[in-house]
This record gives C-alpha cells, sequence and structure tokens, in this order.
C-alpha cells in the first residue's frame, strides 16, 4: 500500500485507446469528473469523511473507459485454448490459494456458479501473486517488470506456469481488461518504495491502484442483470465507493501488519489533527485519542460501502448473493475492531467461521429483496 501524487506525471496512467485529451478534451475531462462527485452527493456527519477529490479526471475516465468496454465485450484478444486436463489443475491451483489466503473472498466465491468461481479464484491468485512480490520478495523494478511482461504473455494466450494458465483462460472466456491488472501494478511499484501518504486525497488515489482496480477485475465475471437500467455513471460511483470502501478496511484491519514492514497508510494530517504520529503505531500505543480517529476511520469506511452497495441488485442474479455475503463480511471487520474498542494495534479484527455461516442467510434476504432495508438504486 502506498501514497501517490495527484500529479499526473507519477501517476504512469496513459488512457488506452485513443488519447483521453484528444478524444474528450480538457474541458470535457472536467465534465466527466463530475460524475465522481455522485460518490459524495450527500453530506457525511463525519469531519474526516472528506470531499470527493483526489482522483484526476483523466483517471476518472479510464475508470469510465473500462466500464464500458468490459460491459460491451468488446475487449479484444488472442484466442487460445487449454487442455481441460490442465485448466482442471490450474484452477484447483488457484482455488487453495484462494481458501488459503482469504476465507472471507473464498467463501462468497463458493456461492457463485462454477464458471464464476473459477475466474474468481484466478483473478485472486494472481493478485495475491504479485502482492506478495512486494510485500514478501521485496521485488525490485526489474522483476516487476518482468511480471508485467508475464502478465501481457497470459493475456495473450501464452501463460508460463499451471496458475497462469487459469487466468489466461479466463481472460479467454470472461471479458475482462487488462488495463485494471496493470494498474493494480503500478500500486505494487509504489509499495516497493512509499511508506506513508501525506493526506487523504493520495490515499484515494492508491485506493484506486490496489482496490478500485480489483473492483473492475470483478466486475465482468459477476455480470450486470439484463433488466438492469444501471447507467454507467451509477455503476462508476459503486466501483469507485466500493474500492475505497474496502481498501479503507483493509488498512484499519492490517495497521499493526503494516506498522511492522514500515508501512503507515493513516493520513498523516489526520493523525496530526487527533495529536499523534506514526510512533504511536510503531509502538502499538493505543490511547484515548488512537480510539477517536479510528472511529472517524470506520465512520468514513461505512459511509463508501453504504455508498457503493446499490450495484448488487443490479448484478446478475445469480451473482448477487455472493457478492452481498462479501461485502457484508468485509463490513463486519469493522464490527470487530468496535468490539476490540478501537484497538487495531495490539489485537486483529477476525470474523469466526460460525459468524461468517450465520451472515449467509441474510445475504441472501438481500440478494433476493426481501430484506425491508434494500435501499433504492441509483440510475
Amino acid at each position: 500500500m502506498n501514497n501517490f501524487s495527484l500529479e499526473l506525471q507519477l501517476l504512469h496512467i496513459k488512457p488506452t485507446g485513443v488519447g483521453a485529451a484528444a478524444k474528450y478534451g480538457r474541458a470535457s475531462l472536467v465534465r466527466k469528473s463530475k460524475v465522481a462527485k455522485a460518490v459524495l452527493e450527500s453530506k457525511p456527519k463525519s469531519s474526516l469523511v472528506l470531499p470527493y477529490k483526489g482522483v484526476d479526471p483523466l483517471v476518472e475516465s479510464k475508470i469510465l473507459q473500462i466500464i464500458e468496454r468490459q460491459l460491451k465485450g468488446s475487449v479484444s484478444r488472442k484466442e487460445t485454448r487449454f487442455d481441460p486436463v490442465v485448466l482442471k489443475e490450474a484452477y484447483e491451483t488457484c482455488r487453495q490459494i484462494c481458501a488459503e489466503r482469504s476465507t472471507t473472498y473464498y467463501l462468497g466465491s463458493l456461492l457463485m456458479t462454477e464458471e464464476r468461481k473459477k475466474a474468481v479464484w484466478a483473478v485472486y491468485a494472481w493478485g495475491q501473486r504479485t502482492d506478495e512480490l512486494v510485500d514478501k520478495n521485496l521485488a525490485s523494478a526489474a522483476v516487476l517488470d518482468s511480471w508485467e511482461k508475464r502478465l501481457e504473455d497470459i493475456f495473450n494466450g501464452c501463460p508460463r506456469d499451471i496458475a497462469d494458465t487459469a487466468l489466461a483462460d479466463t481472460f479467454q472466456r470472461i471479458p475482462l481488461d487488462i488495463e485494471p491488472f496493470k494498474d493494480l501494478m503500478q500500486g505494487m511499484r509504489m509499495d516497493a518504495w512509499k511508506t506513508c501518504y501525506e493526506n487523504y486525497e493520495e490515499l484515494v488515489l492508491y485506493c484506486y491502484y490496489v482496490a478500485i482496480t480489483g473492483c473492475l477485475m470483478t466486475l465482468p465475471i459477476a455480470g450486470m442483470s439484463p433488466e438492469s437500467e444501471t447507467s454507467t455513471e451509477s455503476i462508476f460511483q459503486a466501483v469507485v465507493s466500493l474500492g475505497i470502501a474496502n481498501q479503507l478496511t483493509n488498512i484499519l484491519r492490517d495497521v499493526a501488519e503494516d506498522a511492522e514492514r514500515g508501512r503507515v497508510y493513516l493520513p498523516q494530517d489526520e493523525l496530526r489533527e487527533f495529536g499523534l504520529t506514526n510512533e504511536d503505531i510503531f509502538s502499538k500505543n493505543v490511547t484515548e485519542e488512537w480510539r477517536e480517529f479510528i472511529k472517524k476511520q470506520i465512520e468514513r469506511a461505512r459511509y463508501y460501502y453504504d455508498q457503493g452497495e446499490h450495484i448488487a441488485s443490479q448484478l446478475d442474479i445469480s451473482s448477487r448473493w455472493p457478492v452481498w455475503a462479501s461485502m457484508m463480511l468485509y463490513r463486519k471487520i469493522l464490527n470487530k475492531i468496535e468490539a476490540n474498542n478501537y484497538d487495531n494495534l495490539t489485537k486483529r479484527a477476525k470474523v469466526g467461521s460460525i459468524e461468517k455461516m450465520l451472515t449467509l442467510p441474510l445475504a441472501y434476504a438481500k440478494a433476493m429483496d426481501w430484506y425491508s432495508g434494500t435501499k433504492s438504486v441509483p440510475r
């Protein structure tokens, strides 16, 4: 996890297809940026839930282009067929990686159709292996460049190992755009050298690289309902909101673990606002100021979950239950931090297996629209 400047020169993002500035013009891009402001149309209660800003208009345009290409299925790739026996082993390898590294995502995947859950395993396994290049192996820039070239080979039907084969097959079956995968790689590059964020705007940009990209990858796997009339802008709102919410939850859950690696993802200016410093995190100093600070961060994360959850009711009906289950289980991590009296420095928030299982019926009720708390869907 890292800090990203708002300067486009540091983004290293080049919109696909015709250059965004040429295609839309800068003024048009600024108009498109208003779409993002829909994420925060209502006024949040917390002073820490800041207005939506921090994602450059070019990045917003790129997200919209990716959503539109994937929804239309207009993602070109080289067609390759793989041996069914090899594919069975490949997907089993990815299933094991998912089951071992994330019980929450794995449980959600089991509720999906056979083809969709295999795709989730393949994408998750690739993301996990990419993350480990930085977190465990401290990969150099050259290694990450090589890994990105490997990604391009996978996309073009030329996998290099058994796990790659599952992702290559997934690219063949589902209109996944390669750009979110490449941008996740950019997040990994930043993780290799960036250890803290000065402000929330920088953190939002980081959330694009490492979390919003994940939502973009998942969207075509889940599939939109044929009956859905949700606009691209509404999908954009949900993707951005859920990406931010998920990453804020990760940060709050993993703050002590990240500190052991010398990383602090919580905004520095907000820490100072509460009289806190990185040293409080490194020394695991749980004070009343820390508890109040974490309470506000949880409020912010929940706000974004509320802003994005409407997308679940617009997905293909077979995907709604697992998506609702995953969202609800991830939100429970925030509940656990509260139950630990906002001590996420000496205690790790974890949702138990029994509680996870008990969440599934309510998630199913939400998926079937039986639950009265379901919110209206923005168009």
